[in-house]
């Protein structure tokens, strides 16, 4: 496998990609509903803002953070939508320009550090640049839903990478999440990134295989479509079973999309 590109720089990157879409909205426009339920584009943005806040302060002000999520434990949905709600005060154009402002101070912020230094999040401690990574993952998902809303196409582009290994990293999260098991069995990934290169992780004699395009796999993992709508091979019950219940955040799974949703879009 090829080195991995810099995670901050591709964060910022991810960040400019979605605001080139966003920018081009109408004010009636974030009004709009989203396929995630009862989130306009405007939340979509509200809380990329908030999720921005909170990395900022992990890197800088761990005290300030354990302050700013105190209960998510308990109740991380409700946590979340607490930390977004003040985003959605005032007009489109100020929210915007907070978002901006938020994921710019977050990046110098996570650039500050070394990859590897560990920082508070929700779950558990996380490395700076796989907190970075989380952050494109974030971007990656809110962006598709602002995509399916305005009837757009965003390109990917190998950026995606970080997410696919965030994704591999907590491949466990959607079992622990319905209060299951995880299989005692690591699972083999091998897919195919938007430039064509194969991505490859876990063992290669492994019994339990996921297979296909990297995009897919993202869209899976952040439960942006539906398996029946992606071009993803499983090998094995267990992989089998996965694709049904994969996510790579903490939190709620959600109802996810229907089969053929989206169909269309590919």
């Amino acid at each position: 496998m090829s080195r991995i590109p810099d995670v901050y720089a591709d964060l910022i990157a991810e960040g400019e990609a979605l605001d080139s879409l966003v920018t081009r909205l109408g004010p009636g426009q974030w009004a709009l509903p989203t396929p995630a339920p009862g989130w306009t584009i405007a939340h979509q943005i509200a809380h990329l803002a908030s999720t921005a806040r909170l990395a900022r302060a992990a890197a800088t002000d761990p005290a300030a953070f354990a302050l700013m999520t105190t209960g998510a434990a308990e109740d991380f949905d409700a946590a979340v939508t607490r930390v977004l709600q003040p985003y959605l005060v005032g007009l489109p154009t100020a929210l915007l320009t907070r978002w901006r402002l938020e994921r710019a101070q977050a990046a110098r912020a996570l650039a500050s550090l070394p990859p590897d230094q560990m920082v508070p999040w929700v779950a558990r401690k996380l490395p700076a640049g796989m907190l970075a990574s989380a952050g494109i993952m974030e971007l990656f998902a809110h962006g598709q839903d602002i995509a399916d809303t305005v009837g757009t196409r965003i390109e990917p582009t190998d950026r995606i990478r970080h997410l696919v290994n965030f994704a591999v990293r907590n491949w466990a999260f959607g079992y622990l999440m319905r209060g299951q098991t995880p299989p005692d069995e690591q699972f083999r990934f091998e897919l195919t990134a938007p430039s064509g290169q194969a991505w490859e992780y876990g063992p290669a004699d492994a019994g339990q295989r996921i297979s296909g395009p990297a995009v897919d796999f993202c869209l899976l993992t952040t439960r942006r479509r539906h398996r029946g709508d992606l071009s993803l091979v499983a090998s094995g019950p267990d992989a089998e079973r996965w694709l049904d219940i994969a996510q790579a955040y903490r939190g709620a799974p959600g109802p996810g999309r229907r089969p053929g949703q989206f169909a269309s879009s590919r």
